[in-house]
């Protein structure tokens, strides 16, 4: 069984302006797709068929199989962050407005941080808001680096920092792209599940 390009959470269209149905048409119908193709093709070549991702993720890191690698851990990455964002605004509540509040002081302090992550972030990559130990902390990875591989960080959620998500558009202002997405649609509730530590398993798939 080969691995499959997951359907969007939400319609092309639901989140107006702030990403259009263009964006998520060239981003989750042909980059996203581009990486789901290649793996197929390199995943047997490996002896790796019939793994799930996060295996076969895994697999090619320790091997040093950099093609492989990046498309599975592309694949992984683009479905994890798909399920980060929602059309419907949302605000953290329960356990992870409490953890939000010791480890950031407030949810706009939260905010910041992340818009600093990526906006900092040099080239190609991701920011994440992750559990590592007993603590969230906000980081980002480069190029198709992923907590799959991580074993210390357990993703709630992340913000594609690649410019292909916001060129189409906010050009090369990622700074705007980011102040958009985070004030306005990211997944809090998602965030919350990913508490429990299974976040890895929420973007897998069985291959």
């Amino acid at each position: 069984m080969a691995f499959v390009l997951p359907d969007l959470p939400y319609a092309p269209d639901a989140f107006g302006a702030t990403l259009s149905a263009e964006t998520f048409e060239y981003h989750h119908g042909k980059h996203h797709k581009a990486y789901v193709d290649k793996t197929n093709e390199l995943a047997p070549k490996a002896g790796l068929e019939g793994k799930s991702l996060s295996e076969v993720i895994r697999a090619a890191h320790e091997k040093g199989d950099k093609g492989l690698f990046n498309n599975s851990a592309q694949i992984w990455n683009h479905s994890f962050y798909w399920q980060s964002l929602t059309p419907k605004a949302q605000q953290p509540s329960g356990e992870l407005a409490d953890r939000i509040a010791a480890d950031f002081g407030s949810v706009e302090a939260l905010v910041k941080k992340l818009a600093e992550e990526g906006a900092g972030h040099f080239a190609s990559g991701w920011a994440w808001l992750v559990l590592e130990g007993d603590k969230l902390k906000v980081t980002s990875l480069h190029d198709a680096d992923t907590p799959v591989v991580h074993a210390g960080l357990k993703p709630l959620l992340t913000v594609d920092v690649w410019e292909h998500a916001y060129y189409i558009d906010y050009r090369n202002a990622r700074p705007k792209y980011l102040e958009a997405v985070l004030n306005q649609a990211l997944a809090w509730d998602f965030a919350a599940t990913n508490l429990d530590g299974k976040g890895v398993s929420r973007a897998d798939q069985q291959g």
